[in-house]
């Protein structure tokens, strides 16, 4: 008995799944229907305690589009990259750095001794038994 309602309950479901009542389609949008794009944003990140300091800023009227992000580079420098885009011409970026590259002359600028030694890479210890 259960057989037959389980067989009857499945031809029912697969009976029903069958119909479609909606039809899908990709939605239609009309370019004047919102006009061309326009916006204005900018943002930045300032933290001295992680040294991060990094941002972007852009404009765009139409088909013209400007702005810039900057970024704290690990060296000490400040990279720059401006950035132009009008109509099909492509991004056109124009980088610049301030400042001047430090590098530390050893690791013992960075960290102490018990620090360095932490890190350095030690084969485990064969273990007889």
């Amino acid at each position: 008995m259960n057989c037959k309602v389980f067989f009857i309950m499945a031809a029912v479901a697969v009976a029903a799944a069958d119909r479609r009542p909606y039809s899908y389609s990709a939605p239609q949008f009309s370019s004047e229907e919102f006009g061309p794009a326009e916006y204005n944003f900018d943002w930045a990140v300032q933290h001295s305690d992680s040294g991060n300091n990094f941002g972007h800023e852009e404009a765009r009227d139409g088909d013209d589009t400007q702005g810039s992000y900057f970024v704290q580079l690990p060296d000490g420098r400040l990279q720059t990259v401006r950035f132009a885009v009008n109509g099909d011409s492509g991004f056109v970026p124009e980088v610049s750095y301030e400042g001047e590259a430090r590098y530390p002359d050893s690791f013992e600028s960075f960290e102490s001794f018990e620090s360095r030694e932490s890190r350095r890479y030690a084969p485990p210890r064969p273990v007889y038994g």
